[in-house]
This record gives structure tokens, sequence and C-alpha cells, in this order.
């Protein structure tokens, strides 16, 4: 089964009404600028820490573009979560003027 896919405004929609984000990509890209909440894990570690993703919600996949949440989201589905990848990623969340913010926690 193919990982349900989003793009940044249905995501944006989702975000406001509380919506689970784990972002996949390298810690420094993270601290630089990421969604507010967004859990950091990066792709490397997906699989050692599957555990921590919500289970039992859906869970919005993210990373730059959208390749790695992608294949991390394809992981995660295999091991039975609700996932879906976000088209676009955080550039996208940026050039479309959504906020972010900066920081090694999720804030």
């Amino acid at each position: 089964m193919a990982v349900p896919e989003v793009d940044i405004a249905t995501f944006a929609k989702r975000h406001a009404a509380g919506a689970a984000v784990v972002d996949v990509r390298e810690p420094d890209e993270y601290s630089e600028a990421h969604v507010a909440g967004a859990r950091l894990i990066p792709l490397g570690e997906i699989v050692e820490r599957a555990a921590e993703v919500p289970s039992g919600e859906t869970v919005y996949m993210i990373c730059a573009r959208g390749g790695r949440s992608l294949r991390a989201a394809e992981h995660l589905q295999g091991l039975g979560r609700d996932v879906v990848n976000v088209a676009g990623g955080t550039l996208e969340w940026i050039d479309s003027g959504h906020p972010t913010v900066a920081g090694d926690a999720p804030g």
C-alpha cells in the first residue's frame, strides 16, 4: 500500500489542529529551522527508534523536501503505524510563509 501524502496547505490545517509531526532530517537541519512541535528522529535512526513514533493516531512525516520522510513513512507503515508524508517538506513550508522555530528541542 502506498504511503498517503498531503500538500503543505493540507498539512498546515492538520498541524494547526494539533497533529503529531516527526522530522527525519539531521540534527543540524532541525536545529536551524523546524515545524513547531515536530519530534526529531533522523532517518538513519528510524529503525531503532520506531517505538518513539506515536501509535494510535496519524503521524505526519516531514524532511527537507519529502524524500527522506517518504522512506521513513514506508518503514513505519510496514510496522502498522498510521503515517502520512508531507510533500514539499520543510523547505516548501518555509517558502509558503509558515513559521518555524530554531533550536534542539521541539518548540
